[in-house]
């Protein structure tokens, strides 16, 4: 029978527990109604959901879209007059719950406006939406949180009362700047020396402005200082204006956050000796100072990540000039900067080509920014490797030569039978990845010119020294905001005298369901207060969370333990995007990726299935046969705490637990 496409989609939208036909019990003692001889009850069990697994700086993703789609209420606010019209009253409750969103969000993560426009999410990755239709869209939920945080003027808060220790944090950008910031909510000061202008490091220097534009960069930066006691001193290079051994004996810890500002040039013998061959670094560091407001006529980069995108993205918005005759090399190596161009004398790059090694479909950059880097008229050559760069009589590069390509583990090998191509260039940038410059440093480096770390982010034989960021290994900006924020951890247990404990099997900020219940003053009693003689059983006393038990430090919540079936399809709500085409391209420096709205925001927030944690949907209330599972009494509930069980009516039937669409209930001995 043909079947149309709407019952394809239904059918694609199906989801079973059991197998077709499996529909009645084997023998009269399973049934439901009869009690479960195994004596197991519904138990309640908090697990870390996949996004919050596969998040480098481990932000409860959960909790703040919980937040803004309004099942976990704001906190402490004072709730709007009762004289206040029906929208002054939504627009107060709309900020609060703003604000709590915030405050949950940057428990880990500093920098929601920037993140949430430039992070590749990994955590978007390992949604378990995935499996039902597409992921959550938690890259625009986090920028509306951060863009509204600073429309709204939101600070951090942080203890009055400081430790008296100091720490010297070498490098301002995302990861020396976030274990900057959870140094201060310790009470701890610090002082953040870089070699640059300004702060934010590669958000800054590496990713042009129109993907992080700089007044939310410049507000998210100040708003880490403003908490006091954080000093910035610029164009300050330790090793060269400052010594280590000055800083050993002023601080009383020295972070090393100091990035990756070297690039590795391609893997072929006369790299080094032609002059317009340059890094992927330079190129974008001088462009983002604002002294390359042009380039050469073509332009060939290899690469595949991020990096590589963001170098022929600018070169097709700066373009080059109808009369260009300088070196190219020049302005992006930083040796002669750029002054006002008149637009009238400008024209596109007549030529700007990106090569990878992998299909498009593997290459690490965003799927996004490949598709806009396309429209803007970049071309873009997959499964190809250079062998070698073609050069005039004068020694400079005329072209780059490619070959079709295959991977051998993670070595590329020139394909049997595969062709040649001859890629014309003025200038020829390699973004394959960055390496540490350690110049007068060089005790701290290792053999990848890299600063080696033990896994609580110690500099090993080094006291007092630590280390956080790229420059223990290149990666995400969420995985040095991650780093910065354990070696954070690791600097307070140091000025302590306190032992390092081994760190969590899933090692994030996770919800505490106890920081909750104090909070809502609903903290359990003391348990020499609230115990009795008889402790078989802990439903009816005050000084344990009943039938509750964290896993969250050891579990994370696949797929197959939801209830599926429970989840409409929804498709996800897009940002939209000024992505202009290759028409429009040059000196084209709008924003590209445009925030939600509220709505928007909240609609989007409310796709979020709350792995491992209840999301109040009430099934397990509705279907109990026994009304064993009941709501919780409005004066003690709040978020994890919404359903408990009477086990003098439960049967263990585990129907509770069949339709969780979560995975929050689980059948267990609870007590």
């Amino acid at each position: 029978m043909a079947t149309s496409p709407d019952d394809k989609n239904l059918t694609a939208h199906t989801f079973r527990r059991f197998d077709e036909g499996d529909d009645t019990w084997d023998s009269m003692n399973e049934l439901i109604f009869q009690e479960d001889t195994s004596y197991k009850c519904p138990t309640y069990i908090q697990k870390t959901p996949p996004c919050q697994g596969g998040c480098p700086s481990g932000e409860d993703i959960r909790g703040w879209l919980q937040i803004v789609r309004g099942i976990e209420k704001p906190l402490g606010y004072e709730a709007p007059a009762a004289d206040l019209s029906k929208e002054e009253k939504a627009a107060i409750e709309e900020r609060n719950m703003q604000h709590y969103a915030f405050t949950r969000s940057t428990t880990a993560n500093p920098f929601p406006s920037m993140m949430g426009r430039v992070c590749p999410a990994p955590c978007q990755d390992s949604c378990n939406r995935n499996d039902v239709d597409d992921f959550v869209g938690i890259n625009a939920v986090e920028q509306y949180i951060g863009d509204s945080a600073i429309e709204n003027g939101f600070k951090f808060e942080c203890p009055t009362e400081m430790t008296g220790k100091k720490i010297a944090i070498i490098g301002g950008g995302p990861a020396g700047m976030a274990a900057a910031f959870q140094l201060r909510k310790m009470g701890h000061a610090s002082t953040i020396f870089d070699d640059h202008e300004e702060l934010g490091g590669m958000m800054r220097y590496g990713i042009p402005n129109y993907r992080t534009p700089r007044p939310q960069l410049n507000a998210e930066c100040d708003r880490i200082l403003d908490m006091g006691n954080i000093e910035f001193k610029n164009n300050t290079r330790v090793g060269r204006d400052v010594a280590v051994d000055d800083l050993e004996k002023e601080y009383d810890a020295i972070l090393w956050a100091l990035g990756c500002w070297n690039g590795r040039g391609l893997f072929l013998d006369n790299w080094k000796d032609v002059p317009n061959c340059v890094s992927a670094v330079d190129f974008l560091e001088n462009f983002n100072k604002g002294e390359m407001k042009y380039t050469a006529n073509k332009i060939v980069c290899v690469g595949g990540g991020d990096t590589s995108i963001d170098v022929v993205s600018v070169s097709r918005r700066i373009g080059t000039l109808n009369d260009y005759n300088e070196l190219p090399e020049d302005s992006a190596e930083g040796r002669i900067q750029h002054g006002d161009i008149d637009a009238a004398t400008k024209k596109t790059c007549d030529s700007v080509v990106l090569t990878a090694l992998f299909p498009e479909d593997q290459m690490t950059a965003a799927e996004h920014e490949v598709v806009d880097a396309k429209r803007e008229g970049v071309k873009l050559m997959n499964e190809v490797m250079p062998v070698e760069i073609i050069t005039n009589d004068e020694g400079r590069a005329i072209a780059l030569k490619v070959v079709d390509c295959e991977m051998d583990g993670n070595i590329p090998k020139a394909k049997e039978g595969g062709k040649e191509y001859i890629i014309e260039a003025d200038l020829i940038v390699s973004a394959i990845g960055q390496y540490g410059d350690m110049e007068g440093n060089e005790e701290y480096a290792n053999d990848y010119q890299l600063i080696d770390a033990d896994a609580f982010y110690q500099v090993p034989g080094k006291e007092g020294h630590f280390v956080a960021g790229d420059i223990v290994r290149p990666h995400l900006l969420t995985t040095a905001i991650g780093q910065g924020s354990i070696a954070a951890e690791t600097i307070d247990h140091y000025l302590s005298n306190e032992a390092l404990k081994k760190r969590p099997k899933v090692d994030k900020h996770h919800f505490q369901l106890l920081e909750k219940l104090h909070a809502t003053g609903l903290d359990p009693k003391n348990y020499d207060d609230g115990k009795m003689e008889d402790l078989r059983g802990t439903d009816s006393l005050e000084f344990a969370v009943h039938n509750f038990d964290d896993r969250s430090e050891q579990q994370i919540c696949e797929s197959s333990e939801l209830y599926l079936g429970h989840f409409e399809k929804v498709d996800r709500l897009l940002r939209s995007e000024d992505v202009p085409d290759e028409v429009q391209v040059l000196g084209h420096f709008v924003e590209r990726m445009k925030g939600h709205a509220t709505t928007e925001a909240v609609d989007e927030a409310e796709r979020c299935m709350s792995c491992g944690m209840c999301f109040e949907c009430d099934n397990c209330v509705i279907y109990c046969p026994q009304d064993a599972v009941y709501k919780v009494e409005k004066s003690k509930s709040t978020t994890g705490r919404y359903v408990a069980t009477d086990y003098d009516r439960c049967i263990g039937c585990h129907i509770c637990a069949d339709v969780c669409p979560t995975g929050y209930i689980e059948m267990g001995l609870g007590g």
